[in-house]
């Protein structure tokens, strides 16, 4: 798809969309419901630019809903691309609520969050990415508006890559530790039309534009990540999504492939 569509297709959305604030490849200013515990499996299907060949990634996610202002997230990656399928590490992400503007059909929020990870795996590119990839931690902001049914959110952070576990060592200089994160994500809900009750299945459509600029070497990447999700009785949630480049100009190990997330909620755990 021609990066010209992709506008077009954003604009439609910015326009038309009637949304939740779920998105499948960044987190909104919101949080998870406060008091409640959650379980993700994310299975990625990644396809490397050299050979065409697919790895697969699998990252069981904890989620914790601490109060209705803080969140926690405990991720752990196993992957294929080694040739055998191990475990390579894990991550912590915190988020905190710390604006909310809330009206009766709209509102304006943003969060600062955090996320640091362990890896152990090998380090095949200079683009940083510490869900799956890199040692290291980044920090950012989110601000996300809901007007009406419209949901729109853009982040913006800052990632340092340490070296791997068991003396993998960051091979791209030190001075390309250090890279930019950002992403603007819209969505469209499909149906229901109209909510009668909690039980009614949604159907939603995404549009995210996730990037990143290595601060040495000023290289980039920009993605188009389209995807669907289906939300079931107000606690399961299914997302399928299918990411590729847009502009490409910093190397990845794999710069394309399919998201399948499953994932359900516990809610009011404990008092």
């Amino acid at each position: 798809m021609k990066p010209s569509i992709i506008f077009i297709l954003f604009l439609f959305l910015l326009n038309k969309a009637h949304a939740q604030e779920l998105f499948v490849y960044s987190e909104p200013a919101s949080n998870m419901a406060a008091k409640s515990l959650g379980l993700r499996l994310n299975n990625y299907f990644n396809k490397k630019p050299a050979s065409g060949v697919y790895t697969y990634q699998l990252a069981p996610e904890l989620m914790w809903g601490i109060s209705k202002k803080l969140m926690l997230h405990a991720d752990f990656f196993f992957s294929n691309r080694s040739g055998k399928f191990l475990n390579e590490g894990g991550a912590l992400y915190f988020k905190y609520r710390f604006l909310s503007n809330d009206k009766i059909h709209n509102h304006f929020r943003m969060a600062a969050y955090a996320r640091a990870a362990v890896n152990s795996g090998k380090i095949d590119q200079p683009a940083i990415d510490l869900m799956g990839q890199n040692s290291g931690y980044e920090a950012g902001l989110i601000a996300t508006m809901l007007e009406g049914r419209t949901a729109i959110s853009a982040t913006v952070g800052w990632l340092h890559a340490e070296d791997n576990l068991d003396q993998k060592k960051f091979i791209y200089g030190t001075s390309n530790r250090n890279a930019a994160g950002y992403s603007l994500s819209v969505g469209h809900l499909v149906f229901p039309l109209q909510y009668k009750n909690y039980d009614q299945v949604n159907m939603n459509l995404m549009l995210e534009l996730p990037g990143q600029t290595n601060l040495g070497s000023g290289r980039s990447f920009l993605d188009a990540a389209p995807s669907v999700q289906f939300i079931l009785l107000s606690r399961m949630r299914m997302d399928i999504g299918y990411r590729f480049p847009l502009v490409n100009d910093l190397p990845r190990a794999a710069d394309r492939g399919f998201l399948l997330r499953l994932e359900y909620n516990f809610f009011n755990v404990y008092r």
